[in-house]
């Protein structure tokens, strides 16, 4: 009987994790049709979808690991100037992409392989060295970036039927990228490396005192997040069709971290709730700039003291399911 009842609550906890994924598909899939009328809201929607892998990965890194990246936008901008330079050497951006995500997930797991010893503070303040680098990178490397000028007019890919991939097309392939990134995180938690990623968030030490390799690990995770973020810069820069180097710098990393954070860290959905409300607000409110900042850090503040584990966890605490072990251990201290 103990049995049959953990089976059965097992099975509806798969169930409730189901429906929103299911939810968040169907979302993901129908936003395109019902603004393909109107080019800016598809394109704010769009922008947003990006904002959502991205969002993944921070929270793979952030939320699960113990990790703060500040070099993440950097990371995205070597993908996005490699796809670039690629594309404009001749390559099709089909081929271009996997390998410039790669190329900016090797590059980025290079460079924080030194700061991937440090914890806390520590990593962050290095990674925010990494970023400044990779930052300047971008500025004086103007035969490849053109420097703070940027790269306008960056062409579309092309569809199988060899026309540009634009419109609705290229908004579905932003909702399976996004779709994508979610499944792969919900994957990979419920795994024995998410598993073991979280034994390292809470107590590096512990979890490896108990044999885990803990920075073999975080490399691992910084990898598998870095692709997130450099499949995010590729599809980022065709479709705003101009990048620079303020594209990819230290704030634009912020933006990303405050997003997993204002939505709750260490959740599937509190990033994608994050991005789908803070991803819009530069667009939405382009003719209120003045007072832009100060709603965007009202609402930030807001939930730091209201609900300091974000949206996503403040409400999404389950009540505890009882057992009958649990009832009858109740019974026996419970006094008589």
């Amino acid at each position: 009987m103990m049995k049959t009842f953990k089976t059965e609550v097992s099975r509806r906890n798969q169930l409730a994790g189901l429906l929103p994924l299911a939810g968040f598909v169907t979302a993901a899939f129908a936003l395109p049709f019902v603004l393909s009328g109107n080019r800016y809201l598809a394109f704010v929607a769009g922008v947003t979808l990006i904002h959502v892998l991205w969002a993944c990965g921070m929270n793979l890194l952030y939320g699960y690991t113990g990790l703060m990246p500040l070099m993440f936008a950097g990371i995205a901008g070597i993908s996005a100037y490699s796809v670039v330079g690629l594309t404009a050497a001749g390559w099709s951006f089909w081929l271009a992409l996997p390998l410039g995500a790669l190329a900016a997930s090797v590059t980025g797991t290079i460079l924080g392989l030194p700061s991937l010893r440090l914890k806390g503070f520590y990593f962050t303040l290095c990674s925010l060295v990494i970023q400044t680098v990779i930052t300047l990178g971008f500025v004086y490397f103007s035969g490849l970036t053109n420097g703070d000028t940027g790269i306008s007019q960056i062409p579309l890919p092309s569809a199988w039927h060899g026309k540009p991939l634009s419109g609705l097309s290229y908004d579905l392939v932003l909702s399976a990228a996004s779709v994508f990134g979610v499944a792969v995180l919900i994957a990979i938690v419920r795994s024995t490396l998410g598993r073991r990623l979280i034994a390292i968030r809470e107590d590096d030490e512990l979890a490896a005192m108990l044999g885990i390799n803990v920075t073999g690990y975080k490399m691992i995770a910084f990898f598998i997040g870095s692709l997130f973020a450099g499949i995010g810069g590729a599809l980022y820069a065709p479709y705003i069709g101009f990048i620079s180097p303020r594209s990819f710098d230290v704030l634009v990393s912020l933006n990303i971290w405050l997003m997993v954070a204002f939505g709750g860290r260490g959740t599937i959905w509190g990033p994608v709730i994050g991005a789908a409300l803070l991803a819009p607000l530069s667009f939405l409110l382009q003719e209120y700039y003045t007072v832009k900042d100060v709603l965007y850090g009202a609402l930030i503040i807001a939930v730091i003291v209201l609900m300091p584990a974000g949206i996503a966890g403040g409400f999404g605490r389950a009540p505890r399911v009882p057992t009958p072990e649990i009832d009858m251990r109740a019974q026996r201290r419970s006094p008589k």
